[in-house]
Formats: C-alpha cells, sequence, structure tokens
C-alpha cells in the first residue's frame, strides 16, 4: 500500500541543513497498522508528512497504492489526496462548527446527495460512539470525544490509508486504550491501512503488526512486534521496551544494595528471557527438583503480545555452585536467555 524509496527530508534554517529524514526505505502492507516510533528529535513526524506530500522529500520517492505520488501534479495529488487521512495530537476541529459540521466537512465538493452525506456522517458518529453529541461543539468534548471526531471526519472520503501523527499523546492512559481499541476496530471493520506515529512503546504493543524504529532521522530497526519485542538489536529500541516493563528496576536494586537482591553465601541473581516458544514449559519447576537449586522468583513482568506470552523473570537461585550452573545451563538449552546479575563472592 505505501513504499518509501531513499526518501530524505533537508530543512534549510538560519544554522544550517537540517536533516530531518535521511534515506529511509520502507514498505507497508495493505490492511495492516505499521508503527513508527522514536524520541523526540527523530524525524518521525517530518516522515509521516512526506508520506502524504504535506512535507515534500528532498530526494527519494513514495508510492500509495501504485501511484509514484512525488511525480504527480497538484491537482493529481490533491485527489490523491482523498484517499489518505490523517489524525494529529491536538485534533485540529474547527472551534465554531459541531461535531456533525466538523465530519461534513471533508465531504463538500464531492458528488453525494444531501441524503447520503447524511447517512455517512451519522454512521461515522455511530462507529465512533457519539451519536448523541452530533450538535456539541468542540468545547463541550473530552480530549478522547473530540479525537473520535477527528477519526470519524478523517474516514468521511472512505481513505485507503490512514495516519496518526501522536494521536494518543495528549490522552490519558484509559482514554488511550479506547482510541487504540477504536482504531484496531477501524482497521478490521474496514480494511484500512494504519501508520501510527509515537513515542511510546506502550503504544506500538498494544495495536502494531510491526515497526520501524528511528533515530537521527534514520530507520535503525524495523520488523513485526513479536520479533522485535523477543530480540531487539539496535540500542534504542532496547531503551524503548525498557520503558514498557518494570524489570529494568533490578539493576538500580543491586546497585543500591536493595534487600531483595541479597543472595546471601550460596546464591545466584538471575535474569530469564523468555518468549512466545518457551514460556509453556514448567522450567523453573523443573530445575529445582532435577538440579535440588532452591529457587525465589523476586519479582516479573510476563504479558501477551499478539496472542504469545513473553516477557522476564528475576530469580534467585541457592545451592551448589555446580548444581546451579547445571540448572541455568538446562534453562539456556530451552531457548530462554539466562543474563547472571550477581553471585556469591564464595563463588
Amino acid at each position: 500500500m505505501i513504499r518509501l524509496e531513499c526518501v530524505s527530508k533537508v530543512f534549510d534554517t538560519v544554522a544550517g541543513n537540517v536533516h530531518a529524514v535521511n534515506e529511509v526505505n520502507l514498505t507497508i502492507q495493505d490492511g495492516e497498522i505499521f508503527g513508527i516510533i522514536g524520541f523526540s528529535g527523530a524525524g518521525k513526524s517530518t516522515l509521516v508528512r512526506c508520506i502524504n506530500l504535506l512535507e515534500k522529500p528532498t530526494t527519494g520517492k513514495v508510492w500509495i497504492d501504485d501511484d509514484e505520488i512525488t511525480s504527480l501534479n497538484e491537482k493529481e495529488l490533491r485527489n490523491v489526496r482523498k484517499k489518505i487521512g490523517m489524525i494529529f495530537q491536538h485534533f485540529n476541529l474547527m472551534k465554531s462548527r459541531t461535531v456533525y459540521q466538523n465530519i461534513a466537512f471533508p465531504l463538500k465538493g464531492s458528488n453525494l446527495t444531501k441524503e447520503e452525506k447524511d447517512k455517512k456522517i451519522l454512521s461515522l458518529l455511530e462507529l465512533v460512539d457519539l451519536s448523541d453529541k452530533k450538535d456539541a461543539y468542540p468545547s463541550q468534548l473530552s480530549g478522547g470525544q473530540k479525537q473520535r471526531v477527528a477519526i470519524a471526519r478523517a474516514l468521511a472520503n472512505d481513505p485507503k490509508v490512514l495516519l496518526c501523527d501522536e494521536s494518543t499523546s495528549a490522552l490519558d492512559p484509559q482514554t488511550t486504550k479506547s482510541i487504540l481499541k477504536l482504531l484496531k476496530e477501524v482497521n478490521k471493520k474496514m480494511g484500512i491501512t494504519i501508520v501510527l506515529i509515537t513515542h511510546e512503546m506502550a503504544v506500538i504493543k498494544e495495536i502494531c503488526d510491526r515497526v520501524a524504529v528511528m533515530e537521527k532521522g534514520s530507520v535503525v530497526e524495523e520488523g513485526n512486534i513479536l520479533d522485535i519485542f523477543c530480540n531487539p538489536k539496535a540500542q534504542v529500541t532496547k531503551n524503548f521496551i525498557a520503558t514498557t516493563s518494570n524489570i529494568s528496576k533490578v539493576y538500580e536494586m543491586i546497585e543500591n544494595g536493595s534487600e531483595l537482591t541479597n543472595i546471601g553465601n550460596d546464591g545466584y541473581l538471575v535474569k530469564l528471557n523468555y518468549n512466545a516458544v518457551n514460556t509453556s514449559k514448567a522450567l523453573i519447576s523443573e530445575v529445582t527438583r532435577k538440579y535440588n537449586v532452591d529457587t525465589n522468583i523476586i519479582f516479573g513482568n510476563i504479558e501477551i503480545l499478539k496472542d504469545s506470552p513473553l516477557g522476564d523473570l528475576v530469580v534467585v537461585f541457592k545451592g551448589e555452585k555446580y548444581m546451579i550452573e547445571e540448572a541455568i545451563s538446562y534453562i539456556e538449552k530451552h531457548d530462554v536467555k539466562v543474563e547472571v546479575l550477581k553471585q556469591c563472592q564464595n563463588y
């Protein structure tokens, strides 16, 4: 549905050229929810604006559904843009118009009759669960309701693509969850390809099929969600994943000499990383019996991602040194990554 080929965007500023996007190549499949994540200044918002040419790339080509839109004239580009909806962080609703009128705005100039427009708008209001707010003004709505109106407006022209630029960043966690649920519903019911820009890995984890990680204008890592979470390669990706889990606190606890990480005279403190393949096996109870090792799970973070369990456990093993090492070796043979965080000085 979307293909970017060597797309770059350079801004001329008083201080010199700013390379916001550097030779990005991406292919986004028809009907998928694709995430682009990066910290502030990574170039992700500029990149998404290059997809519909709100920012014209300095170099490179952009295809939308077989049309190379970087080669189109203004009239042709306007026609293509009708099939690309966009929602923003701050909603961009017209304050002086009602909810109904905001959704109706993109339909100006369409060939629909008044009755057909009315039917479409009312169906969109029903889709976003705002039928009772059609005569309200934006000032009378909550942040989540405003974003629902923005989504309905973006869907008015039956787009093939929906671009979401930090569309949940201004919302509280509960409202964010409801908006993401709505976007998933839109994707499933209407088959619309969704490109979602965010700086929150929890958002990516909740909704996306695949993700590209950006840093300093470049895509440093790309893949399906399970692969990225199970085996992140770039340091920036690891940093993002750490924000969705409390497991990283164990390093701070060790540094601060927390009593919880005390392993006594005969212990190992280890972190076990599970993926979807190995969570079904009772490895902890197995090694406890098989190697006569006492096991204490300090804390963990196992969750379901795309119907697959994965995550980490922090565990204290106590017993004979060679038995603990045998137990660790046994666990590793079952494709669980083991990181020894701390071991007794006597060992």
